[in-house]
């Protein structure tokens, strides 16, 4: 079969899946085969971190409907060896591409966050019809990658898979270069020496990460002492959270900076940084903060935080949704940080000499 490897994404936004599949594929790139990032456009926060020797290929298609002809037409000319995808309109493409197309390429499908929190209280249309989607999506695929063990778990358990044909591998964080960008300069004045310790939070401003709790916790933070809290995302819920900061009497001490390209600096220089998700995939800022010396303190969420942390080995776990002991939690780790060191050498579990391996033995497996 022939070599060429190609990465599918809708875009080029700022989320982990989006930076995962960017390492990868210049790692791919780096190791000598010839790799393409295909995207139904290249647009986004990161459309200028593409890695050299990985030759874009942008559609032009916004949506699944009009992805999938303009796929299926792009692998019948270019016809690559192996195609991998991640988040559920990419891989439903790519199934529906393949079988349109006929060329028989090797397909991976790589899932990114539990089926089963998304699921819950479900009511639009594409929501209702995403589970039986996922049931027709993931048997048609050569293999299936999981990003954590608890996301493989719920696979098995709603969708149907035989446990043996889904692959764990956890998403690789590109340690050093992360340990290089926590040296610069933060974006932001909070982070300066002298100043009151901040907590630091990373993500979109969406149901899921449940900023709202975040922002109840530090105010219980902040009525016994001096701290901030800063926010780094984008999201819809920005609006209503900037007036929950406000009646809470906190907005002075909070910020939401949107989206920062260079977010490890402030994590290096934050007092704790605080993941307060309803569910994960992974949680894949938990790495870079650990990566940059950081105290962590994180939901018991579904499904990586427990597994990153080792069971609160590396950082406080608290329940979903408990804004009492999340403030507690963050308040002992600002009075006793712990080992910064041994935060970093945790990260290099996740390294991406960890997780190449595996992705090349479900990708180049059928590879000549």
């Amino acid at each position: 079969m022939a070599g060429r490897i190609a990465f599918l994404l809708g875009n080029l936004g700022g989320g982990g899946a989006e930076r995962t599949m960017l390492l990868l594929a210049g790692r791919f790139a780096a190791a000598g085969h010839g790799v393409d990032l295909v995207l139904g456009r290249a647009e986004g926060a990161l459309a200028g971190a593409v890695p050299d020797g990985v030759r874009v290929v942008e559609l032009g298609a916004a949506r699944t409907r009009t992805l999938v002809p303009k796929l299926a037409l792009w692998l019948r000319r270019e016809r690559p060896g192996v195609l991998l995808s991640t988040t559920d309109a990419a891989n439903l493409a790519a199934v529906a591409a393949r079988a349109l197309s006929g060329v028989p390429l090797r397909l991976v499908l790589r899932q990114s966050e539990a089926v089963t929190p998304s699921l819950r209280g479900a009511t639009r249309w594409r929501d209702r019809w995403r589970l039986p989607l996922l049931r027709w999506l993931y048997p048609r695929a050569d293999a299936v990658v999981a990003i954590s063990h608890g996301v493989a778990d719920d696979l098995v358990a709603t969708v149907g898979l035989p446990r043996d044909r889904v692959t764990v591998i956890h998403n690789p964080v590109d340690v050093a270069r992360t340990a290089a960008l926590a040296a610069e300069p933060p974006d932001h004045p909070w982070f300066a020496a002298g100043k009151p310790p901040v907590v630091l939070a990373v993500g979109r401003l969406v149901p899921q990460k449940d900023v709202a709790t975040l922002l109840d916790a530090f105010a219980r933070l902040r009525a016994r002492r001096p701290a901030r809290l800063v926010v780094l995302g984008e999201g819809p819920l920005r609006a209503a959270l900037l007036a929950r900061a406000e009646a809470l009497g906190v907005a002075a001490d909070v910020a939401f900076p949107g989206f920062m390209a260079n977010p490890f600096a402030c994590m290096a220089r934050a007092g704790v940084f605080a993941l307060s998700s309803r569910w994960e995939g992974f949680g894949v800022v938990l790495v870079e903060a650990l990566a940059c010396g950081c105290p962590v303190v994180s939901t018991d969420c579904p499904s990586g935080p427990a597994e990153i942390l080792e069971d609160g080995r590396w950082g406080a776990l608290i329940p979903v949704g408990d804004a009492a002991r999340l403030a507690d939690a963050l308040a002992a780790a600002l009075d006793d940080p712990g080992d910064a060191d041994a935060r970093r050498r945790r990260a290099t579990d996740f390294a991406p000499e960890r997780a190449l391996p595996g992705y090349a033995e479900v990708l180049l497996r059928r590879l000549g």
